[in-house]
């Protein structure tokens, strides 16, 4: 599976252009991407500002010498190209399951454009077999957790070593396992107006393409402008 993520890791790289502020995603298939960017910026003289998407991303940028901002320090990023848990026919998605959701989510928002690469195993018709990351404060994160498990949404606090894992920005993590999502917009919005949630793993509206890991080469998926 690595060879698939790595081609595609590859492939997103090709977008990005000299002076670029790029976006660095998070997670097993961006790791690639941004390998293949240090390696560019090594051997061919790229060169772009880089803006992360969590300190594991961070490490591995500084690792490979690319200069980076944080989001703060720049008016907005031209190209983010990260991975996702799933991908709808809408390119909709689920994101999250690295822990990095919420500055995920910061980055792409403030992006120009937004490429997700994926193998051809995240391509689902209908969101929800992957559990769904919604990032909450810790304060009161247990009658969250309760008003979920109320609404069938079949919550879990996500683990690590055995205590709840703990967000780059010091918050808790609730999965729901909801099957099926059969209403992305209703639902992140229910999440959006939830207290004590900061940031969900549905992510709409905020990519143009998805390259896709295929045994016969990546496949570049354009959204169909309505």
């Amino acid at each position: 599976m690595s060879n698939l993520k790595q081609q595609v890791g590859i492939k997103a790289a090709e977008f990005v252009t000299d002076g670029m502020v790029v976006g660095l995603g998070t997670g097993s298939t961006a790791y690639y991407f941004v390998e293949e960017i240090g390696r560019r910026m090594k051997e061919e003289g790229l060169q772009i500002t880089g803006v992360t998407t969590s300190s594991g991303t961070t490490a591995q940028a500084n690792g490979l010498g690319i200069p980076l901002k944080s989001i703060d320090e720049v008016e907005f990023v031209d190209l983010t190209v990260d991975g996702a848990d799933e991908v709808d026919p809408l390119f909709n998605g689920i994101k999250g399951g690295g822990g990095a959701l919420l500055m995920e989510k910061v980055v792409a928002t403030n992006s120009k454009d937004c490429i997700w690469i994926v193998d051809e195993s995240k391509m689902v018709e209908c969101l929800g077999a992957f559990k769904l990351p919604i990032e909450v404060v810790q304060y009161g994160s247990q009658n969250l957790f309760r008003h979920f498990e109320t609404k069938g949404y079949s919550p879990s606090f996500r683990m690590a070593e055995g205590t709840r894992f703990v967000t780059d920005q010091g918050n808790f993590i609730i999965d729901l396992d909801l099957k099926k999502i059969e209403n992305t917009e209703a639902l992140a919005n229910e999440l959006d107006h939830t207290v004590g949630v900061v940031e969900h793993g549905l992510f709409i509206g905020l990519i143009s393409k998805v390259i896709v890991g295929r045994p016969e080469g990546p496949e570049v998926i354009e959204k169909e402008v309505k």
